[in-house]
């Protein structure tokens, strides 16, 4: 086994600690995703050298195997791939990550020749959910290495998400399920538009893949980049054109461009700014981000029923709530098109020990001194929602309606605890979650037609 060169030997795309940068290709549309990871690794000048790509096809992931593609260009330039099947000991995409891509990433590291990989993501993969795996998951007993997340070899240079312009706003504000658009498994309760959504949302940088100008509707083009803008400001936006696709110098220069304070991967937790890279708060074609605020908790029932505001002609709605039945954990509510999910967000400062206040971030500190109140703590409600075509008006007024009135707030905790509280439960699947199974993670893995990684 080689050892990986030092990090002058690994050129530009070298980190000062050594690991191996990735960067991470989303989108729907798996044939823009395609261009843009080839465009990634192809020979010409401005491209990485010893850039390898690699892309697994879930479409048979709920029969336990996936198809891994991995292409790079030799010493003399020849573009050269291979793929070969990978049987999961369960089939479902968590066991994906754990069993094959997470352990492949460390491998690949060590590669002298590898100084890039490219992940080209199978449209179904959320790469916040991927970049988190990286950071977080630890994967067991690989000879030869310290058990670890991989991001002990590799960090997330950026991620590129590819949007369709002609299509994406529809996906993305629809109700539409993966499995329905003929993506994924049958079982995959996802929509179009949360997987749409949060593709865009954790992009450092958008490739937007236009249409025939003769078939453009200017207005319908105006608002997608308005909601671009606002989704992910300042990633830099590529328009890729039928008679102008995405080249391997365009590409490059959309990398260049990504700012260095982009989050490259990092993932935000439910009690960070709920309006990440301070995006415009101007109206654009009808496009705009409203805000909601409340110091007094919401009534679980009436909440339930204003959901419905944040789920008509609104792009995306997240945020934290007081409940007033559950008042020592914020609930966490996030929206995309016609879906939306309200899970646990994490404990209030003011349910804390001092120890475990100890252990939160001082930025959360500060914001939590800065809105306390004697009685309540930081106790509040934060909303955003990014919409389209609603009445931000009613939106307010439904919110607005859930919190508690004069008489119900100065009633106090034992009379809200009587309400009743359709937020009681929450599901959670095993098999999304990701923390590494007992026993050996590799040797779960099957291996047919095996690739040995030194190849690339």
């Amino acid at each position: 086994m080689n050892d990986r060169g030092s990090a002058q030997e690994q050129g530009a795309e070298a980190t000062s600690d050594g690991r191996t940068p990735v960067v991470l290709v989303t989108g729907l549309d798996s044939e823009v995703v395609s261009r843009v990871g080839d465009a990634l690794t192809a020979d010409e000048p401005g491209v990485a050298a010893g850039t390898v790509l690699v892309h697994h096809d879930l479409s048979d992931v709920s029969d336990g195997r996936v198809a891994r593609r991995m292409s790079w260009v030799d010493p003399d330039g020849r573009r050269r791939e291979r793929t070969v099947g990978v049987k999961l000991a369960h089939g479902c995409v968590s066991c994906t990550l754990r069993e094959d891509l997470l352990p492949l990433l460390r491998r690949l590291h060590r590669r002298s020749a590898v100084r890039r990989i490219v992940l080209t993501l199978d449209p179904i993969l959320e790469p916040e959910r991927i970049a988190w795996a990286v950071a977080e998951v630890v994967v067991e007993g690989m000879p030869g290495f310290v058990d670890g997340p991989a991001s002990r070899d590799v960090r997330i240079e950026a991620t590129i998400a590819c949007v369709a312009e002609q299509d994406w706003l529809e996906s993305a504000t629809g109700d539409t399920t993966l499995a329905e658009a003929g993506f994924g498994p049958v079982d995959d309760e996802r929509t179009l538009a949360q997987v749409a959504v949060g593709q865009v949302a954790f992009a450092d940088a958008l490739v937007v893949a236009g249409c025939d100008p003769a078939m453009r509707d200017a207005w319908e083009s105006a608002r997608l980049t308005a909601v671009l803008k606002r989704l992910a400001p300042h990633a830099p936006i590529m328009m890729e054109l039928p008679q102008r696709p995405a080249t391997p110098l365009l590409v490059a220069r959309l990398l260049a461009h990504v700012s260095p304070t982009s989050r490259r991967g990092r993932v935000d937790a439910p009690h960070d700014p709920l309006l990440r890279g301070e995006p415009p708060l101007d109206a654009d074609c009808g496009v705009r981000w409203m805000e909601f605020h409340a110091d007094r908790p919401m009534h679980p029932a009436r909440l339930h029923d204003a959901i419905d505001a944040l789920l008509d002609g609104v792009v995306t709605a997240r945020g934290r709530i007081w409940l007033a039945t559950q008042s020592d954990e914020a609930l966490w509510l996030e929206s995309a098109g016609g879906a939306l999910q309200v899970a646990h967000g994490g404990r209030w400062l003011a349910a804390m020990s001092d120890e475990d206040i100890n252990s939160v971030s001082l930025e959360r500190r500060a914001m939590g001194a800065l809105r306390w109140d004697a009685d309540h703590g930081d106790r509040h409600t934060s909303l955003v929602a990014l919409v389209h075509r609603a009445d931000v008006n009613e939106i307010h007024a439904a919110l607005r309606s859930a919190c508690l009135n004069e008489v119900e707030f100065a009633a106090g905790q034992d009379f809200w605890a009587t309400f009743d509280d359709p937020f009681g439960g929450f599901h959670a699947d095993p098999c999304d979650d990701l923390d590494p199974p007992v026993g050996d993670v590799v040797d779960a893995v099957t291996i047919i037609d095996h690739i040995d990684p030194r190849e690339a």
